[in-house]
């Protein structure tokens, strides 16, 4: 114990904030896991590599998915937890720091819904990016297979496997997709550098400019090359010129 013991509570306090900001960077893993296993899940149908079923990857994707879901409810109620302790005489309460975070925590998964996981955003996008290339490579595809429980409309397939085709720095079409391995988010490879450099170059951050992202220091290192939508976009191409030159 510290020789002044008043202090003792709050390094107490303080040792559970760096310890939260340590947990909250294993969201970046988790991040970086549900890329792999959409990679994956990506190339297996590009290179029609039989796996048996589509299922075990969308289970993966969907464990990732509630994994998040549980770290950032549980952050959240370290952070209410340590507001509200800090907001008090803290030396006059001797709070049970763990009490006060599972009561927490268990009133935010109490708004937890069985159907929540299976309509999270990004298990919506892994379906449809798996959908999509299935349809661009020719192969079949489960027409009760949608986020829904309602047949997705063809056309709005064909929109949404373009939109993931196109690079939102340039709005044109990615040649040379990288992805940015803390976000997710895909650009085209030279337009992006170009942005971190010039960034960099005057001392300044660069944010994603995916519209909505929230990750505000977009760094060199942070990017990977995306071999799966690369190729997906290069069998789209062969396709729509085979149909252009069908169609003459």
């Amino acid at each position: 114990m510290p020789e002044n013991s008043d202090d003792f509570p709050w390094i107490f306090v303080n040792n559970v904030d760096n310890a939260l900001s340590n947990l909250k960077n294993c969201e970046a893993y988790i991040v970086a896991g549900m890329q792999s296993v959409t990679n994956t899940a990506l190339d297996l149908v590009v290179t029609q590599t039989d796996t048996g079923n589509d299922y075990d990857m969308e289970n993966l994707m969907s464990e990732y998915v509630e994994m998040d879901r549980d770290l950032n409810q549980y952050i959240t109620a370290v952070e209410a937890t340590l507001s509200q302790v800090k907001d008090k005489d803290f030396l006059n309460l001797t709070p049970n720091l763990k009490a006060l975070v599972k009561e927490k925590l268990v009133a935010l998964k109490s708004s937890n819904k069985e159907g929540d996981l299976k309509k999270d955003d990004r298990l919506v996008q892994f379906r449809k990016q798996l959908r999509d290339v299935k349809m661009q490579c020719g192969l079949p595809v489960d027409p009760t297979d949608d986020e829904s429980e309602e047949q997705i409309d063809e056309d709005m397939i064909v929109t949404q496997s373009q939109t993931n085709f196109i690079c939102p720095i340039t709005q044109l079409e990615m040649k040379k997709p990288v992805k940015n391995k803390v976000c997710g988010h895909t650009y085209e490879e030279e337009a992006i550098r170009r942005i971190i450099e010039s960034k960099h170059s005057r001392k300044k951050k660069a944010c994603c400019p995916k519209v909505g992202c929230s990750h505000t220091d977009v760094r060199l290192t942070d990017l990977v090359q995306d071999v799966v939508l690369g190729r997906a976009i290069e069998n789209h191409r062969r396709i729509a010129n085979s149909q252009n030159k069908q169609s003459r």
